[in-house]
């Protein structure tokens, strides 16, 4: 752990002793604590702070930690650790049925308690870093596909569909296609698209592009003698429309 970041532990014990005995410990591995010693106040604080991690004893004034547990659990995701001083199974099955994630038996062990702590943490900080890679993902995907009506066009996987059916492309096709449909409203000029796609500056010659828009005319069921969604502009350039689709 680091001053720059101190997870915050909730602890729900009525037992004055043993809370003072958790909270200076874990305040000196520099977590931040707050302390209740009643069930239902518990719930509040949960509610309230939504701390990273919650020591919950399982016998408590105002709500035992059983039913505390169920009460939180349906919007609490983050740890809960039940503490209890039975030492049986049936406490223990019950507690992780409400929904507990680990479970300690008094007398707590400083150090068992610290690692379940961390380990808790642990799972917690791989999961945000999951859900993180996961939407980053997905933007990532979303920013590779663009869609103009029935036409989506997808970098990452290189498909063109259209009307819901998947046509069939060269990846140079593809490429004029995925540069017309970036610049959408935009005329794009035969000199720029050769450059682009061919890595070299049109010498006034070069008809490889004006044979690839024909073949995508076909292919997007565009009107060969007077396109209307993959417009000439005499003089400028291509025009990719982007409400024709």
């Amino acid at each position: 752990m680091t001053d720059n970041f101190k997870p915050h532990i909730l602890l729900v014990e009525d037992d004055k002793a043993l809370a003072e005995w958790i909270c200076d410990y874990l305040r000196l591995r520099h977590f931040d604590v707050t302390h209740t010693t009643r069930g239902d106040d518990a719930v509040e604080l949960i509610n309230d702070i939504n701390p990273d991690v919650v020591l919950l004893d399982g016998m408590l004034p105002g709500l035992d930690g059983l039913d505390v547990c169920k009460q939180v659990r349906p919007h609490f995701s983050n740890g809960i650790i039940m503490i209890t001083a039975r030492d049986e199974e049936v406490d223990e099955v019950l507690g992780l049925e409400m929904g507990a994630d680990d479970f300690l038996v008094k007398p707590i062990r400083a150090r068992a308690l610290l690692t379940r702590i961390n380990l808790i943490l642990k799972r917690q900080q791989q999961l945000k870093n999951l859900n993180l890679n996961q939407e980053t993902q997905h933007d990532t995907q979303a920013s590779s596909e663009l869609s103009f009506g029935s036409l989506t066009v997808n970098q990452a996987t290189q498909v063109v569909s259209l009307g819901g059916q998947i046509l069939k492309v060269s990846s140079k096709e593809f490429e004029l296609l995925w540069v017309l449909a970036k610049h959408a409203g935009e005329v794009i000029s035969r000199e720029r698209l050769v450059t682009e796609l061919r890595g070299f500056d049109y010498d006034g010659f070069d008809r490889s592009i004006d044979i690839r828009i024909s073949k995508l005319r076909k292919k997007l069921l565009d009107d060969a003698s007077n396109p209307f969604r993959i417009k000439t502009v005499w003089g400028k350039g291509y025009l990719f429309v982007k409400d024709a689709w």
